[in-house]
C-alpha cells in the first residue's frame, strides 16, 4: 500500500467541468431577458411606390412656405435668410395667418411647408429644421384642441384628432436634394 503524501491530500482542485455550462446558461438568460432599445428615427409615412411620374400640381405661391437649407447649413425661408430658432413661430404665423395678410397662407388647410436641402447639408441641421416644422404643427394642433375640447391633442379620441387634423393638417413637402453647393 502506497503512502499518500501531504501534497496529494491537500490538492485544492476545483472541478470546473460544469463552469462553461453555467456561463452559457447565464449568457442565454441575460440575452433573453434584456430588451434592446431601437432607434425610431424620423417617423414619416411615405407614399406608395409607383413607376409612373407624379402629376404636377399647381399651388398658389402664397400658400407655400419654402425652406431651403444650403451646404453651409444656412436657411433661406421664402427668399429671406432666417435662423432655425425663429422658424417655429414663423411657420405658425404663416399657417394661421391671424392678420389675414396677402403674403401668408389663405387658410391652414391650404398651407404647405416645402423643405429642400443640399446634399452637403449636415444631418443635424436637417433634423433641427424638421423638428421645428413638426413642433409648429404640434403646437397649432394642441392650441386648436385646447380651444375646442379643453385638453391636449395627445389625449383626444381618434374622432376628435381627425377633426383637429382636418382643420390643421400637416402638409410637408420634401423636395429632392440638390447637388453639393448647387443652390
Amino acid at each position: 500500500m502506497a503512502k499518500k503524501s501531504v501534497k496529494d491530500r491537500m490538492s485544492n482542485e476545483i472541478n470546473a467541468g460544469s463552469m462553461a455550462d453555467i456561463a452559457f446558461l447565464l449568457l442565454i438568460f441575460f440575452l433573453v431577458t434584456t430588451t434592446i432599445v431601437e432607434d425610431k428615427g424620423v417617423l414619416v409615412r411615405l407614399p406608395p411606390w409607383s413607376d409612373e411620374p407624379p402629376e404636377v400640381l399647381k399651388f398658389k405661391t402664397r400658400n407655400v412656405y419654402s425652406i431651403l437649407v444650403n451646404a453651409n447649413n444656412d436657411l433661406l425661408v421664402r427668399g429671406e435668410p432666417k435662423k432655425v430658432e425663429d422658424l417655429k413661430e414663423s411657420i405658425k404665423e404663416f399657417i394661421m395667418n391671424p392678420q389675414r395678410r396677402e403674403d401668408l397662407a389663405e387658410s391652414s388647410v391650404d398651407a404647405i411647408v416645402s423643405l429642400k436641402n443640399d446634399r452637403g447639408t449636415k444631418y443635424e441641421t436637417y433634423i433641427e429644421v424638421y423638428n421645428e416644422v413638426k413642433a409648429a404643427y404640434n403646437e397649432l394642433q394642441n392650441e386648436q384642441s385646447q380651444a375646442r375640447f379643453g385638453k391636449n391633442f395627445e389625449f383626444l379620441t381618434r374622432e376628435q384628432k381627425k377633426e383637429i387634423v382636418a382643420v390643421i393638417p400637416m402638409k410637408l413637402s420634401e423636395a429632392e436634394p440638390t447637388a453639393f453647393g448647387e443652390e
